[in-house]
């Protein structure tokens, strides 16, 4: 019972962040004809306020991002397209990231170089993991199976490490950046401000849980280690 009991506080630790995201960002995602432009129109409209004129918006159909080594803005169709306090805030978080980049942030270098080395190591551990069992069967050497073993544990490690470097990348963006230009600029109203705020902390949310659940799972292939 207690096992279960443990189970079920870690589910919500993990996904519970996650649902709080979503659940903020559908409840503010009601069109408003009354903002002047769309999540896209406002994106462009600060990147050229910033001097920014190089990097463009476009639409994206693999989430919210900027993607560095692209030098682009790129926006869920819905956000891009969308009049809604979800579409420009998150239109103004992306942007964040974009000044960040032109300020050379040492946390997004960081982020960026890790994310690349990340994607190498997930492909060296998602083989090694395969290999285990077969190099394992044909060597007959256990020391050598743990080797890879190990390995596909550090290989989620580094992913762990990333998610943990992005939280304060993500909140940066977020709050001082996102929000002080949308304030500025008369974009929201005082009245919409404590729901940007809302929308703006749930974008970081996603990342807490991303790395909760790296954590997780990189606790759970210890165990499993510990066992052998």
């Amino acid at each position: 019972m207690h096992f279960v009991i443990l189970g079920m506080i870690v589910v919500i630790i993990v996904f519970a962040p996650q649902w709080w995201a979503r659940h903020t960002f559908k409840k503010y995602s009601q069109q408003n004809d009354s903002f002047p432009g769309t999540g896209g129109q406002l994106a462009r409209h600060l990147l050229d306020k910033q001097g920014l004129h190089d990097i463009p918006v476009e639409i994206s159909t693999r989430g919210d991002h900027y993607d560095p080594s692209e030098k682009v803005v790129r926006l869920l169709e819905g956000h891009y397209k969308g009049k809604s306090l979800t579409a420009i805030s998150i239109a103004a978080h992306e942007v964040g990231h974009a000044i960040q980049d032109q300020n050379n942030s040492p946390l997004l270098r960081s982020r960026t170089k890790l994310v690349q080395f990340a994607s190498i190591t997930e492909k060296i551990g998602s083989a090694a993991m395969i290999a285990m069992p077969f190099v394992t069967a044909i060597s007959r050497s256990p020391a050598l199976g743990l080797i890879l073993f190990i390995s596909a544990i550090a290989s989620l490690f580094v992913s762990t490490i990333v998610h943990l470097v992005t939280l304060p990348v993500e909140w940066d963006a977020s709050f001082h950046k996102a929000l002080p230009m949308l304030k500025k600029g008369a974009y929201i109203t005082k009245n919409e401000e404590q729901a940007v705020k809302k929308i703006l902390k749930a974008a970081a949310f996603t990342y807490v849980a991303a790395s909760l659940a790296s954590l997780l799972n990189l606790a759970r292939w210890i165990a499993i280690l510990r066992r052998r």
